[in-house]
């Protein structure tokens, strides 16, 4: 698994590609969300469009990712699942948890969206 990491208007962009399965990766994640802590970027969206396969590693990565993020005051959303990740977060009931958005944009968005309220 590999990430790129861009900035979007009041947001950062996590766009993760190939297979998210924790271990490792889950460490290098929480590294980066911690800098961007540290830099006062707390708002931020995991763009799942390239992942092609997720275990339930990689979902408890995501969700240590929606914990760090919602402590520090910010969010971590969820944009792009595939079919086979949005049935995996339908069953585990992580739906629920996520706030989960078809596009990026849509994704990126919603965080203006909540400022202006």
């Amino acid at each position: 698994m590999t990430f790129n990491v861009s900035e979007r208007y009041n947001c950062v962009v996590l766009q993760f590609k190939g297979n998210v399965m924790g271990g490792p990766d889950a460490v290098t994640l929480n590294e980066k969300l911690h800098e961007l802590i540290e830099e006062d970027k707390t708002n931020v969206v995991a763009d799942l469009g390239k992942v092609k396969f997720m275990n339930s590693s990689g979902l408890g990565m995501l969700i240590g990712g929606l914990t760090t993020m919602r402590k520090a005051g910010g969010d971590l959303r969820i944009a792009n699942a595939t079919d086979k990740i949005e049935s995996l977060l339908v069953i585990t009931k992580l739906i629920t948890v996520f706030n989960h958005f078809k596009s990026l944009e849509e994704a990126v968005e919603s965080y203006s969206a909540k400022e202006e309220e």
